[in-house]
């Protein structure tokens, strides 16, 4: 068994497959509805532990308007509600947001204490959301200093961060080495709509070399790239619904080679763009929703892409005309 908070799948080269809670509590995007989800997202979770997926990741700011924070409060509630076996085995990480009113090296101390609550003392690995390098500089040093004391004290096991390129990687990896703290892992989107981290001196590489676990957000890229043409998933909210219209009529070739490489095989055309971040050396958080989700992901597990087909998805999504996701707004170089 991997050890707690390692991104490797037991008994593979590979990176296995985490969780993605940012749906759990998101009314405006994903039409969450507490009395309708939180049985069904309760047995997603459970449903999770027995197919093997332990890596949970989430953040303060999961939940729109007054639901703010529900996304740690109902895996607080499932982790703590499992039997004691299956808790051990968790890696819940949070991200905790550096919002202009939190500064200084005690600045995220609140937000800790109140995830921590909400996560029912959960919580395993603590991450910085997003760099504040662009906007206020000043800002994300003593926050990062923070985070690191909670690790030497031992109120948390593991840091990492979110959202940085490949230059601020490298100034954050360096600030908490001076330090004698690891930084474990890196957040970022990555999907065969989102290729960037992947292209020559990206992150992928940065990560490698100092040897940062490289975990990927949206790996489906908001389900574009899970649902085929001809079964489409349920209705969309506006959104998704405009990004949708956008992108599409630009994936039919990709699509194509998807479906091509996922005939016979279990999981569909989520697992074949789960095993490419997997074959790109990085662990895909999808976010899942129901208990036939987690068995379509968990199917994933049990084989990988070979090197032509991995190749041949490089070569369709790395195209100058490829279809593109919105790049994030608080992504750093």
């Amino acid at each position: 068994m991997a050890p707690t908070g390692s991104i490797m799948a037991s008994g593979s080269g590979q990176p296995g497959i985490g969780v993605g809670t940012w749906a759990w509590g998101n009314q405006f995007l994903w039409g969450y509805d507490p009395k309708r989800d939180d049985d069904a997202l309760a047995a997603t979770f459970q449903r999770c532990l027995e197919r093997g997926l332990h890596f949970f990741d989430t953040a303060d700011s999961y939940g729109t308007g007054r639901l703010n924070g529900r996304s740690e409060t109902l895996l607080g509630r499932f982790a703590m509600a499992a039997p004691a076996e299956q808790r051990h085995q968790l890696c819940i990480a949070t991200k905790l947001a550096p919002f202009p009113w939190r500064f200084g090296r005690q600045g995220y101390r609140r937000a800790f204490a109140a995830s921590q609550e909400r996560l029912q003392g959960q919580m395993k690995r603590v991450q910085l959301h997003w760099s504040t390098a662009r906007y206020a500089p000043w800002q994300e040093g003593p926050l990062l200093d923070g985070l690191a004391d909670l690790v030497r004290s031992g109120a948390v096991e593991s840091l990492g961060v979110s959202n940085v390129g490949p230059k601020r990687l490298r100034a954050l990896h360096q600030r908490l080495a001076d330090q004698g703290v690891p930084l474990r892992s890196l957040q970022v989107q990555l999907s065969l709509l989102a290729p960037q981290p992947i292209q020559p001196g990206g992150v992928a590489e940065v990560c490698q070399e100092l040897q940062i676990d490289l975990i990927a957000y949206s790996p489906l890229a908001l389900g574009l790239l899970s649902r085929s043409e001809e079964t489409p998933s349920r209705p969309l909210t506006g959104t998704r619904r405009s990004l949708f219209r956008r992108l599409e009529p630009q994936m039919h070739q990709l699509r194509q080679r998807m479906e091509e490489i996922a005939a016979g095989r279990p999981g569909g055309l989520a697992a074949v763009a789960l095993n490419w971040c997997r074959a790109h050396g990085a662990m895909p958080i999808p976010g899942l929703r129901s208990v036939e989700q987690v068995d379509a992901t968990a199917s994933a597990l049990s084989w990988e892409l070979s090197s032509d087909e991995q190749h041949s998805l490089d070569q369709l999504a790395l195209m100058a005309d490829a279809a593109r996701m919105p790049a994030n707004p608080f992504q750093s170089a």
